[in-house]
């Protein structure tokens, strides 16, 4: 039987999979509605929206229907959208330094640098033993492989700074555990759901859990920076709870009824095999105990956390005996990078044209709420709608947080309170893949091999998971103060 920790799929195709001839004619339908939404916008009058925020709605709403049908890859629908904003909108509104923003700031390199970090702990054979160790431990049933999913996920938050190298990671570890247990097509399905569905509550505890997402949240309050520490006390306990009800949700939303096998024996002997930690296992820990060490001290050194996650990856690819080589650059995916950029572009290009005050006025409630917790559901489903109708978290936020922030002022609320509960709302939620890249990067057989239907099975009582987190956060920021 091949080794744990082999690179593989959770499982084959099934049978009744759709053909590519399905595939391509699905794909070549969304290619064709998102050019008519598009056209729609582009030409119909839309009062007190600008020509470039019309176009800019217009561009943004088509990117949004190919990402949804998987007209083209994500990353090339990406291109095309920041190659629309850069030949259609005024460069004087929108100049490519606006467009391409995300290239410029420290955040892309903490994306950068947590791929490759993720390589170096691979290649050392340390993200292998962790897991395996944990296995041998904790795992005694189904229900108990899931749960490692979860606990997994929070564990390697601390040392891979973003969700997806960390849960292909751990993918490379459960995919083979399925095997061994000779779980069903759709038992192994829902494991791999449950690695990429667990890194997103995961994800909120540490400002390093998503080096995409949660750098960027403070910028919207102006001038406010929330240190690492700060974040950890502010989203640490609801991370925590988001976590546990995900988990649960997931546990009973899929009961295993088959036989459960999994040859401890066996995975406890590949553990002994590997022997005591070797020098490279050592190195990997030392390096990523200085980086959590700065990370956790960076209000007091005003390093961000992206150059210490690039610093980090660069002392792994120092000779000698370097982790990391020419081969490694295959873990950073530039489509997923410039997917990034397109998703972030959608909010700071908007808010140049006027595209997202003009929303905003559409959706916010002229009232004023008063109640903190009406406030906080109030703004969870305006945030809902609109990560609904657009699906980036990126776009959603750039547009959401400044009017959800205007919006809690007049009700007393803090802006910072404001913006992690508009944060919590879209980071927290999904329906469909499309909806959180988490789940994306892992849909389909060549990932974690489940499906939409999987991902919407889930996603429709996450919503009631998001509910109950942002009225606890409430709660929770009462009690330290920073409501």
């Amino acid at each position: 039987m091949a080794g744990l920790l082999e690179t593989g799929r959770i499982f084959a195709p099934p049978a009744g999979s759709r053909s590519k001839a399905d595939r391509k004619d699905r794909a070549f339908i969304g290619l064709a509605a998102g050019a008519v939404i598009c056209a729609a916008v582009w030409l119909l009058p839309i009062p007190g929206l600008m020509p470039d925020g019309k176009k800019c709605l217009a561009m943004s709403l088509c990117a949004v229907c190919w990402w949804a049908t998987g007209a083209m890859h994500p990353g090339y629908t990406a291109l095309a959208l920041l190659a629309g904003y850069t030949l259609f909108l005024d460069s004087k509104l929108a100049p490519a330094a606006t467009v391409f923003g995300l290239w410029t700031t420290p955040t892309m390199y903490l994306v950068i640098g947590g791929f490759l970090i993720a390589k170096a702990v691979e290649a050392s054979g340390l993200g292998r033993r962790a897991a395996l160790a944990f296995i041998s431990r904790f795992t005694r049933s189904y229900g108990g492989m899931v749960f490692s999913c979860y606990l997994l996920g929070l564990l390697l938050s601390f040392v891979i700074p973003h969700p997806w190298p960390r849960s292909f990671l751990l993918l490379s570890v459960m995919s083979h555990a399925a095997r061994s247990a000779g779980l069903s097509q759709r038992a192994a399905a829902n494991l791999g759901l449950a690695v990429f569905v667990a890194s997103v509550p995961a994800s909120m505890i540490l400002l390093t859990g998503d080096s995409t997402l949660n750098p960027i949240v403070g910028g919207f309050v102006a001038g406010t920076t929330v240190s690492w520490l700060q974040w950890l006390v502010y989203m640490g306990p609801p991370g925590l709870l988001a976590l546990a009800l995900t988990g649960t949700v997931q546990l009973l939303s899929y009961r295993q009824r088959e036989e459960f096998q999994l040859d401890l024996a066996q995975v406890r002997c590949q553990l002994a095999d590997m022997g005591k930690l070797t020098r490279p296992e050592m190195r990997v820990i030392a390096v990523m105990a200085a980086a959590v060490l700065l990370w956790m001290t960076d209000s007091l050194h005003g390093l961000h956390p992206g150059w210490v996650a690039l610093i980090a990856a660069l002392s792994f690819a120092m000779p000698p005996r370097a982790l990391l080589d020419a081969k490694s650059w295959s873990g950073v995916n530039l489509g997923t990078l410039f997917f990034l950029c397109a998703a972030l572009a959608i909010g700071s290009v908007g808010k140049a044209v006027g595209m997202n005050a003009w929303l905003a006025e559409l959706i916010i409630p002229q009232q004023t709420v008063r109640s903190p917790y009406l406030f906080a559901l109030t703004a969870m489903l305006i945030c809902m709608a609109l990560h609904m109708a657009l699906g980036s978290t990126l776009a959603v936020l750039g547009i959401a947080c400044p009017a959800i922030i205007s919006f809690g002022t007049a009700a007393g609320i803090a802006p910072l309170a404001a913006a992690l509960i508009a944060y919590t709302s879209v980071a927290l939620h999904w329906l469909l893949p499309f909806h959180h890249m988490n789940l994306l990067v892992g849909c389909g057989e060549d990932g974690g091999g489940f499906e939409k239907r999987d991902v919407l099975r889930l996603g429709i009582p996450q919503t009631a998971v998001v509910a109950a987190v942002v009225l606890f956060e409430v709660l929770w920021w009462n009690i330290i103060g920073i409501f």
